[in-house]
């Protein structure tokens, strides 16, 4: 999972991205709005509305035009309403006011990034190598067999396919699976354990070892 923090005070910045990455968060640290407008693809962002070389509800509107499902929360020590509205007419989807905790920033990044995965449209077939999922009849086949899953075995198997090939984050899983980060991680190992062995080759879902797992393709 993938933070862009967009954040001029650097001391703030650096507690921040070591509180994220604590918490399994990769995070990319912007602090003007050049540097935040060329930084690289991220799931979600922390925006600071008080950059110095610009405004930060350009940046929100900016980023917000270029993708209607990107995470946006604005992060910043104006309070007013006027200005709460503003951001959130901008594109953010949320606003938090200076100082937080870092349990309701969670809390509130937990809850973004959960409405963003519900209104990405899905795709409804995937086929990874011999794999064959169904999305809106929630099916799947392997090698042309079909493969009876539960819910969270299907989930997870999903959430592996739309990233085939790449190592999906255990925290990546468990927010698209149990919508949240905070499970209990054994219990994303034990329900992998179970889908390798429905899928009938325990080598189409690898173990990335300090990562998580990925589908293999071809």
């Amino acid at each position: 999972m993938r933070i862009l923090l967009v954040e001029d005070d650097r001391r703030v910045a650096a507690a921040l991205a070591s509180a994220l990455t604590r918490r399994g968060y990769e995070v990319e640290h912007a602090a003007t709005v050049a540097a935040a407008l060329s930084a690289a693809p991220c799931d979600l962002v922390l925006l600071d509305l008080t950059l110095p070389d610009g405004d930060g509800t350009e940046v929100c509107r900016e980023l917000r035009r270029r993708s209607s499902q990107l995470g946006i929360i604005a992060v910043t020590a104006r309070g007013e309403e006027r200005d709460r509205v503003l951001g959130l007419r901008l594109g953010a989807d949320d606003y938090v006011v200076k100082p937080f905790s870092m349990v309701e920033l969670q809390a509130r990044i937990e809850a973004v990034l959960r409405r963003a995965a519900h209104a990405a449209p899905a795709r409804d077939l995937i086929e990874v190598g011999s794999v064959r999922i169904d999305v809106a009849a929630r099916t799947v086949a392997v090698a042309g067999q079909p493969v009876a899953l539960t819910r969270k075995e299907f989930d997870i198997l999903l959430s592996l396919a739309r990233q085939p090939g790449t190592a999906v984050p255990r925290d990546r899983i468990l927010l698209d699976v149990w919508g949240t980060t905070w499970a209990d991680r054994h219990t994303v190992e034990v329900h992998v354990g179970s889908l390798r062995g429905k899928l009938g080759d325990p080598r189409l879902v690898e173990t990335v070892r300090g990562v998580g797992y990925r589908l293999r393709g071809e």
